[in-house]
């Protein structure tokens, strides 16, 4: 970024807060325009965890093209008695599947009281049913038309649950009002007591909320035409709230300091957006690439969620440039007006206890990095164990309809009759299967390890495929699953078609859910590729020094790795996991990994633009490496620290949403936004910056001349 560009970011915070009353209304508007347009267009969310080309979704694309029925989304009632065989109330549960083939989008209802599908002891039964899209787009009140639907099995006093789809459907609606306003008042709190005024503490909470609630309608409105995943929503009101209080909370500081130091209310915007502009700029930036760098999994669904969290990173960081300054232009030298304790905003003497900090580590600067770098070590431990998955319903707090249909099946047919595993074998055109084949593959399907029952293998569609069912031995989030699909698909059925022509196929919700999890483990490695990449190339455009975006890009890596560990820990191995609603031990759900990845290598990056284009201008200041840490990490240790526990404090209140993946989201970015700004940005960053000395600005000739983020401020700055 060049001077000129400095100029330009400082001559619309000047056209902003002149025009504040415009900008306020303005922002007003967008976000009334879009929380309107949100409702107007009733956009929904669902999962879809599938692979484009897999052998699942193959094998469903041809059920499907031979029987729509046999295709779409699927879900299951279950019955269940007290103790008397369900045979007692056949007419309750034949006229509730009755009414439930008659309910919209409904393709096909099994039938409960099946071989398949009763129990041994028959008090159990389920009955799967094919809908012709998602049920959890269908929202709630559609669960309310199933309701009424199974109303005559519940009359007579059988409990009814709902699984797979339906039951996702069923559970509650996240309350994630409450997560916000934890968030917001503790953010409040941490203002309060940090900066000591009322109106400064109130502006970034403003600002942030305006932006977050607008990017949150704007989010909606994209929905409606793209198909994001359950958690995309809260993910987005996490990071947009998150940085908003943070972008907003920079540049506060930056022009309280500029009244402080005496200049007049305007050349402080311009002087603010000019600087803390720039770096809020960048940040957001790099934040955003993050995000996005998630396409190059090349799984839309993921890449849909980093979408989510651009959408509400970006709204936040065009706030901080436009609203902010019209905020700071309402307030004027009237900023500090409400003061509850003596203000602060950047201290920077030489006798701050800051200052003596700094000093202490400019003497002991390898202590501080080992040390730093040791503890960072020992907690990303526990990742050699990381075990990635998929949380089963059980994780569910025991009130939801899909843990309660889990257990029913479990005990009424084992644990492999939550995972069923469809075959599909189809042969080459104008080709018909044989029921020899069939039962050539039934008795191939029985001997295998792990194969817990093969209840139907027969002809479909006047002899043109083999369908079957599959029952594992274990349940579908167990290991022993995901090698047995793995096994049939690649090992097992095309040893058993040799010579036919015959394709196979192991498809179904189970089989997908495994080829998901396998394909985000693979691709986990590109994502990093890219995003480091991305960053690196930023920062080194930003800073002009190959020594700070590589410590930089490094340095993110030991965070991330830390976050991991915890996440292993505690869900893992059950290190408290109790303490946060989690029952048991859980894999890490597949896609988390990924996208802490992005997001922690985003957020780390503020820190690391703050601290950094701060020391940067002392430098050009002064050519003194040593008085440039110092001054610049006591200037900037306050506002950081501040901002790093306002935005754990906001991660942290998602704790209490009832979605396990969310819990992980929030464990795992929380710590590691705290381990940043603590260990990273105060112990490790100065350290390497006195041991690296003068090197730290070091560039080759052909970089002398790209454009730096820290430039020095503008004379009338």
């Amino acid at each position: 970024m060049t001077e000129r560009s400095d100029s330009r970011l400082g001559s619309l915070g000047v056209w902003a807060a002149r025009r504040r009353w415009l900008v306020l209304a303005g922002w007003i508007a967008l976000l009334v325009a879009a929380t309107l347009a949100h409702r107007v267009v009733n956009s929904s969310y669902s999962d879809t965890l599938t692979i484009p080309g897999s052998p699942a979704q193959n094998g469903l694309n041809i059920l499907q093209a031979h029987d729509p029925r046999a295709g779409g989304q699927s879900g299951q009632v279950v019955f269940e008695s007290g103790g008397a065989p369900l045979s007692n109330d056949r007419q309750a549960i034949e006229q509730s599947v009755k009414d439930l083939q008659g309910l919209p989008h409904v393709l096909a209802v099994g039938d409960p009281l099946g071989t398949s599908t009763l129990s041994a002891k028959g008090t159990i039964a389920y009955a799967s049913i094919n809908f012709n899209q998602n049920p959890q787009k269908l929202g709630k009140g559609y669960v309310n038309q199933v309701d009424s639907a199974v109303a005559p099995a519940r009359r007579v006093g059988l409990k009814v649950f709902y699984g797979g789809g339906l039951g996702l459907a069923a559970e509650p609606k996240a309350k994630d009002a409450t997560s916000e306003t934890i968030g917001i008042l503790v953010a409040l709190v941490v203002l309060l007591v940090g900066f000591g005024s009322v109106y400064a503490a109130g502006l970034p909470l403003l600002s942030a909320a305006l932006a977050v609630f607008t990017g949150l309608g704007t989010l909606g409105v994209v929905a409606a035409a793209v198909a994001f995943g359950t958690s995309a929503p809260t993910l987005a009101l996490m990071i947009g709230l998150g940085v908003g209080i943070d972008y907003a909370l920079f540049m506060t500081t930056r022009f309280r300091q500029r009244l402080i130091d005496g200049s007049e209310v305007e050349q402080a915007i311009r002087a603010t957006v000019s600087a803390s502009g720039h770096a809020v700029l960048t940040a957001a930036s790099t934040v955003v690439i993050a995000m996005l760098g998630l396409y190059a999994s090349g799984i839309s669904f993921i890449g849909k969620l980093g979408l989510a969290a651009a959408i509400t990173v970006a709204v936040a960081a065009l706030a901080a440039l436009t609203l902010v300054p019209a905020l700071l232009g309402f307030a004027g030298r009237g900023i500090d007006r409400h003061a509850v304790r003596r203000l602060v905003a950047e201290p920077s003497g030489e006798g701050s206890a800051m200052h003596r900090y700094v000093a202490t580590i400019e003497r002991h600067p390898w202590r501080f990095a080992l040390g730093g770098i040791g503890l960072l070590l020992v907690l990303a431990i526990p990742v050699l164990s990381m075990r990635i998955g998929h949380i089963q319903p059980t994780a569910e707090p025991a009130s939801f309809s899909d843990h309660q249909a889990y257990l029913a099946i479990q005990r009424g047919f084992g644990a492999g009759a939550n995972g069923p595993l469809t075959i599909v074998v189809a042969p080459p055109a104008k080709r018909s299967v044989s029921t020899e084949l069939a039962s050539h593959l039934v008795s191939v399907l029985r001997a295998q390890v792990d194969v817990s029952s093969v209840p139907r293998m027969g002809l479909a569609d006047a002899g043109s495929l083999i369908v079957g069912k599959v029952l594992p031995g274990s349940g579908p989030g167990d290991t022993a699953t995901a090698s047995l699909v793995h096994r049939l698909q690649y090992q097992v059925l095309p040893q058993a078609l040799a010579g036919s022509g015959d394709r196979a196929y192991v498809t179904g919700g189970t089989a997908a859910t495994v080829e998901f999890v396998n394909t985000v483990t693979a691709r986990l490695g590109i994502i990093i590729a890219v995003v480091l990449t991305a960053a690196f190339v930023l920062l080194l455009t930003a800073f002009r020094s190959p020594v700070v975006a590589v410590k930089a890009v490094l340095l993110n890596l030991l965070s991330i790795g830390a976050a991991y560990g915890i996440l292993v820990a505690v869900f893992q191995w059950g290190w408290g996991s109790s303490l946060l609603g989690v029952d048991g031990t859980v894999p890490i759900e597949s896609y988390v990994p990924m996208i802490i990845f992005a997001i922690v290598f985003g957020l780390s990056m503020d820190y690391e633009v703050f601290l950094v284009s701060r020391i940067r201008e002392h430098w050009l200041e002064s050519g003194d490496n040593a008085k440039s840490v110092a001054s610049g990490l006591a200037q900037t240790a306050l506002v950081i620290t501040c901002a790093a526990l306002i935005m754990a404090s906001v991660f942290f209140a998602f704790l209490l949403s009832t979605k396990v993946d969310i819990k992980m989201l929030a464990l795992g970015l929380g710590a590691s936004v705290l381990i940043d700004a603590s260990v990273i940005r105060l112990m490790i960053v100065p350290s390497l910056m006195f041991l690296f000395d003068r090197y730290n600005w070091w560039a080759p000739a052909w970089l002398q001349g790209s454009p730096r983020v820290a430039a020095p401020l503008p004379a009338q700055a």
